[in-house]
């Protein structure tokens, strides 16, 4: 293997694992041609359709393996295992690009690394002239840290257009991330159809107004402006193909037992107090949760089976998180049925639901992950913890043996403020500036090796409460997205926060280019 640490840095993000220069480039011209063959076509096609817009080249794709110039070779190839499921190698001479990987996966992230190579004008959608297309002679190998490179949407408190996704999947995956956590169901809004259960949508995904300013100012103000929205059935279908051709999972989230007062805005027979409610117009932690009645569970237990048939992902999140007990407290068919289960407290009736759902979603072969209160009152057997609350439940999950994704408030809740200006827009509160992002290292010290190997990576968190627009998203997402991609790709000992930034120049250019509304990089 060859180094990088007294190379010239190209500014790629995130930093390759390995990368050499050597003298020389390789330019694209007409007669370049690409190279592939039955398992490659498909990544030929992909690369073709990321390089064509700009360069207005004709780019033919062959399955020909004459040896002539100006060819750029896709190869899946077996010792390339050695890089991982997701990892590849990228030879260029002034003669041809070589790309090989064990899967397309890592296919797919090569041409990422082929389009950073080139002039920042790659990423316009139209021919641009007077560009010559160089790709500087190079040799990488390349690989990610972590399996779970990942970033968080809430579409529940504000609904995030369907095109907005799409385009949020396609940064992530030029970032060379693979996750895309969506958010679908909270107190203020159901997103997802459900075909057994309509009224979900029908009432659960509208409120009458949202908050103006901040939740914390007294008197509270309002809009006046009905909010909502759903993603159709053949609107998630879409999404989640248009990410799988991306290489990006999509894990989509119901909230349970908590978060739930839009969902019991629909059907008061899944709350505690038979109260008609509305659907919230407030931001918070909120009382009403879902009752733990054997209708209620199989009420979720139906939704999430519509959620199957819609994700084929691994993952489910079920939420988990901020279940405020007191209605469970002071309901007697509540205090009944922990009589009846025999459990000691509500806690443990979470658990007991949370477990009804690890085991309702292990028999269909899928994987429940939660946020870390799962682990009050005992942790489902084959659950796996999001850690928010700092890294302690994470921690604790991982020593008992468990899958861990880090995503702790203090490197990765990127609704918090980017810098002490006090014109930033408005944002929930805290402080995460973008050096504290790229610092991070997900696994604790805490950790022996073994343990180490629960944490399956991180990501990025994008709570919109005080989000409304996807402008104001991409705003309080970049860079600091970009500087997560690299804590989850990029070995520790690679990461160099100076290097990131004289790297991070020219890939601003790069979003500019994507017309993507990043905040600008503070002044020193």
């Amino acid at each position: 293997m060859y180094g990088c640490s007294h190379q010239p840095s190209a500014s790629i993000i995130p930093r390759p694992q390995n990368i050499a220069y050597q003298h020389g480039v390789f330019v694209l011209n007409a007669r370049t041609t690409i190279v592939a063959d039955e398992n490659t076509i498909a990544a030929a096609e992909q690369l073709r359709s990321l390089l064509k817009p700009a360069t207005g080249l004709p780019l033919d794709i062959t399955t020909e393996r004459k040896k002539s110039r100006h060819t750029i070779m896709l190869q899946l190839d077996e010792q390339a295992d050695t890089l991982g499921a997701e990892g590849y190698s990228l030879e260029v001479t002034p003669r041809s690009v070589i790309i090989r990987a064990a899967k397309p996966a890592g296919l797919f992230y090569a041409c990422q690394t082929l389009r950073q190579l080139l002039p920042i004008q790659i990423y316009r959608e139209a021919p641009v002239d007077d560009i010559r297309w160089e790709i500087p002679c190079v040799r990488i190998e390349d690989y990610p840290r972590f399996a779970w490179r990942g970033a968080m949407l809430d579409s529940a408190r504000y609904f995030m257009p369907k095109e907005f996704v799409k385009k949020f999947i396609d940064l992530l995956a030029m970032h060379k991330m693979n996750s895309f956590h969506w958010h679908l169901t909270d107190d203020q809004g159901w997103r997802i159809e459900i075909k057994t259960y309509p009224q979900l949508t029908e009432i659960g995904a509208w409120r009458k107004e949202s908050i103006v300013g901040h939740y914390r100012d007294k008197p509270r103000k309002y809009d006046g402006k009905r909010h909502g929205g759903f993603y159709s059935q053949d609107d998630i279908r879409e999404i989640v193909a248009y990410a799988r051709a991306r290489h990006v999972n999509v894990v989509p989230e119901i909230e349970m037992p908590g978060h739930a007062q839009a969902a019991i805005a629909a059907y008061p027979e899944l709350g505690n107090t038979q109260e008609k409610l509305n659907v919230s117009t407030v931001w918070g932690v909120h009382s009403n949760i879902y009752n733990a009645n054997e209708e209620t569970i199989l009420f979720l237990q139906d939704v999430l089976t519509e959620v199957l048939e819609l994700f084929p992902g691994e993952f489910i999140h079920i939420g988990g998180d901020e279940a405020r007990k007191d209605q469970w407290q002071a309901g007697p068919a509540v205090q009944a049925r922990i009589r009846e289960l025999n459990l000691k407290d509500e806690h443990e009736l979470q658990s007991y639901f949370i477990k009804r759902m690890d085991a309702f979603l292990t028999s269909k072969g899928r994987r429940l992950i939660g946020w870390d209160e799962i682990l009050q009152g005992g942790l489902a057997p084959n659950a796996t913890v999001m850690s928010w609350r700092g890294e302690k439940g994470g921690i604790a999950a991982a020593k008992a043996g468990h899958d861990v994704v880090m995503a702790p408030t203090a490197y990765t809740y990127f609704d918090y403020y980017q810098s002490r200006d006090p014109n930033e827009p408005l944002a929930i509160g805290g402080y995460l500036p973008l050096p504290n992002v790229y610092n991070y290292n997900p696994i604790p010290k805490e950790l022996s090796v073994e343990q180490a190997r629960h944490i399956l990576g991180a990501q990025g968190q994008l709570w919109t409460e005080y989000i409304p627009h996807p402008k104001k998203a991409e705003y309080m997402a970049f860079p600091r997205l970009t500087a997560l991609a690299e804590v989850t790709w990029t070995q520790d000992n690679h990461k160099d926060y100076d290097d990131f930034t004289e790297r991070l120049k020219t890939h601003l250019k790069r979003l500019d280019a994507l017309d993507v509304n990043y905040r600008p990089l503070s002044p020193k």
